[in-house]
């Protein structure tokens, strides 16, 4: 075999599959730009949106890996491989794992939407699939909370996002609502005097929007009022508390009679 032979054989060779080898490389550096610009993108877009650090860092990475496993799949079609054999084989694969799966990627699912979306945070005081208490930790498949008895309880995120969520912490203010019943014989203008006294000796208590006193039933053994004042969300309970005691002690110095169920037994003879 004389050298021209060898340099023909050479370029039929070298030249088809260099070309291949070059476009492959090329494929993979731009992916591999392309990811991690995609990935610094979207950690900086979680940021400004105040998400939980490891949530940016896992869709960071997640987005890194799936770009360049789309990346290293173009690179071997330039080499003539069949992509869709590939492809079909790892989304089988990516099936099954899911499925068996399935509880646990629904919770982390419902974790990260809860990190992203922030329903509630740490500190707030909410209901999760009926459970009342403190939030103390959110992670990515469950958020612990504190009952106010003090018990650890551990909501599974895909119940906590899937049901109704009661944040009490979320607004500043909160509205603390009374029914208290007066005798047929008090009456109505000095007990809503006394109340409205009770309002203002409270620091507390807003006066915008004004404190409301209103009859809202004429019931068998009293007339009913409900009591309507605004509050700071953290003073809710403590005043709540404070004014049904305040409520009874005045009542009884003005001698307004709070009216309580009755039953006389009479002896037959």
């Amino acid at each position: 075999m004389d050298a021209n032979q060898i340099i023909e054989q050479l370029n039929t060779l070298v030249v088809p599959y260099g070309i291949k080898i070059i476009g492959a490389i090329l494929t993979l550096i731009v992916g591999r730009l392309l990811a991690g610009m995609v990935r610094s993108l979207l950690v900086r877009q979680l940021r400004r949106r105040e998400v939980d650090d490891a949530v940016c860092g896992f869709l960071g990475n997640m987005t890194f890996a799936v770009i360049l496993v789309g990346t290293l799949i173009a690179a071997m079609g330039k080499f003539g491989v069949e992509t869709a054999s590939f492809i079909a084989v790892f989304g089988a694969a990516s099936f099954a794992i899911g499925m068996a799966l399935q509880g646990s990627l629904g919770n982390f699912a419902a974790g990260v939407m809860i990190l992203v979306f922030r329903p509630f945070k740490i500190g707030d005081f909410v209901e999760l699939a009926g459970i009342a208490g403190t939030v103390k930790e959110i992670r990515l498949f469950n958020t612990i909370v504190h009952t106010g008895d003090n018990v650890r309880i551990y909501v599974p995120n895909g119940k906590a996002y899937g049901d109704v969520i009661k944040n009490f912490s979320a607004n500043p203010t909160r509205r603390v609502d009374l029914v208290v019943g007066i005798g047929y014989g008090a009456g109505i203008g000095a007990a809503t005097d006394v109340l409205h006294s009770l309002f203002a000796a409270d620091a507390r208590i807003h006066q915008e929007p004004e404190p409301l006193v209103a009859v809202t039933e004429l019931a068998d053994s009293s007339v009913n009022l409900v009591v309507r004042v605004w509050v700071d969300a953290s003073d809710y309970w403590p005043v709540k508390f404070a004014l049904q005691k305040n409520l009874k002690e005045a009542f009884d110095q003005a001698g307004i009679e709070i009216p309580f169920p009755q039953q006389v037994i009479h002896k037959a003879v």
